[in-house]
């Protein structure tokens, strides 16, 4: 087997199983689970009925870049959403299983070893940390070396990409920024943006946008890697990849589709890689798909939905629990309350997730499971991600909980 698989972490919910393996849950109360960034809420019902009526498409195979009218759709998508004045369908896209797979492959496909310098380095992926551990496997998997831009209070959780070495910019193929964030929740600026794009010139790497919670906002719709291309008149994107699902958009998980866009000089050899890879996106998803880009309506009432989830924990919990409503997503990264700590006298998240379960059965994810640990330091260590993802009424019901645990 591939030697690269020893050097994998187990996935963070493999690793709270291990610390929850022993405890049992308080059996007064239901399971709320809020550790998981599954989407509840009701997918759309006429996304789900376009599904049904095209499932006889079975029996036809899928090509790789996918149907015309989706991509079309995608485009048609990203123009308003973004305010793009240029995407070209053919060349610019590609339909994919969801961002996660995507995700993966684009850098097996991207990883190029021969233009690291020194035959004993290895090629590096810069990522955020905390981070969504697909961008950590599939650096180690490439044969790269993951670089970690740590995100903190300090830095507005968004990560300093401006202090990373010259050295390190050197080994550096791709860049990895997910805004808005998993987990914290922190958005790029366009500035923030346009200083990551003239370090890729400078340097020739490839920034890679994980933009999945773009839809989930309140007030002001996040601004997105393409936008800030096409701001500068940089319509050929170069360098530049983003990746968008219809999972937390439209609630449709399940529905495994998203899509891949910027950059045409990546998006042939990507599109190749796939062909021999063999992932394309059954049609009647594809043709779903297309229902559910095509439509605003049932994305606002998403967020609405998400927004009065935020507004009610930080009214009935955010002092006790010191909430800080995100700028977009639907997680809460939380400080561990003054009462978990561990022998050091630090906040101890997995203490506090072990006694959401063991106190009152709620699930919830220890912020260190979500990062690594450079120079001595977690940057997760001492959070919980929370994510909202339960009916109003659970949340209520997780509200009423955790103020009995904390009080």
């Amino acid at each position: 087997m591939n030697p690269q698989l020893d050097l994998l972490h187990p996935y963070p919910f493999a690793k709270m199983a291990t610390l929850l393996a022993d405890s049992v849950p308080a059996s007064d109360y239901e399971t709320i689970k809020l550790g998981i960034g599954e989407p509840k809420h009701e997918p759309p019902a006429f996304v789900l009925k376009v599904l049904a009526e095209n499932l006889n498409k079975v029996q036809n195979y899928p090509s790789t870049n996918g149907l015309p009218e989706l991509r079309q759709a995608i485009a048609q998508w990203l123009k308003q959403r973004f305010r793009l004045t240029a995407i070209d369908t053919d060349s610019q896209i590609i339909p994919v299983m969801g961002t996660r797979e995507a995700l993966f492959s684009f850098v097996q496909a991207a990883i190029d070893g021969s233009k690291v310098a020194d035959s004993h380095e290895k090629p590096l992926v810069v990522m955020p940390n905390p981070f969504y551990q697909i961008y950590e496997g599939a650096t180690l998997l490439a044969g790269a070396e993951p670089y970690f831009v740590d995100c903190h209070a300090d830095n507005e959780f968004k990560g300093d990409y401006r202090s990373v070495p010259s050295e390190i910019w050197q080994r550096t193929q791709v860049v990895f920024v997910c805004s808005p964030n998993n987990p914290t929740g922190a958005v790029f600026s366009e500035a923030d943006w346009q200083a990551l794009i003239e370090l890729s010139d400078q340097h020739d790497f490839i920034i890679a946008s994980d933009e999945c919670y773009s839809e989930l906002y309140f007030d002001k719709a996040p601004v997105g890697l393409l936008e800030v291309c096409a701001n500068m008149g940089r319509n050929d994107y170069k360098n530049c990849i983003v990746f968008h699902s219809l999972s937390k958009r439209s609630n449709l998980p399940g529905l495994r589709s998203g899509f891949v866009a910027g950059d045409a000089s990546l998006l042939k050899p990507y599109l190749q890689y796939r062909t021999y890879q063999g992932c394309a996106l059954p049609i009647h998803h594809q043709l779903a798909s297309i229902a559910a880009w095509q439509d605003e309506t049932h994305v606002a009432e998403n967020r609405n939905l998400y927004a009065q989830k935020f507004d009610l924990w930080i009214t009935e919990l955010g002092d006790t629990l010191k909430l800080t409503k995100p700028d977009a997503g639907f997680y809460f990264w939380v400080p561990v309350p003054e009462q978990f700590k561990d022998a050091q006298g630090q906040p101890d998240d997995e203490a506090f997730v072990k006694a959401l379960f063991e106190k009152v059965n709620i699930n919830a994810l220890a912020g260190r499971y979500l990062s690594r640990e450079v120079n001595g330091v977690n940057p997760g260590k001492g959070f919980v991600r929370l994510a909202l993802v339960a009916s109003v009424e659970e949340s209520r019901e997780a509200i009423t909980r955790i103020k009995t645990l904390l009080t």
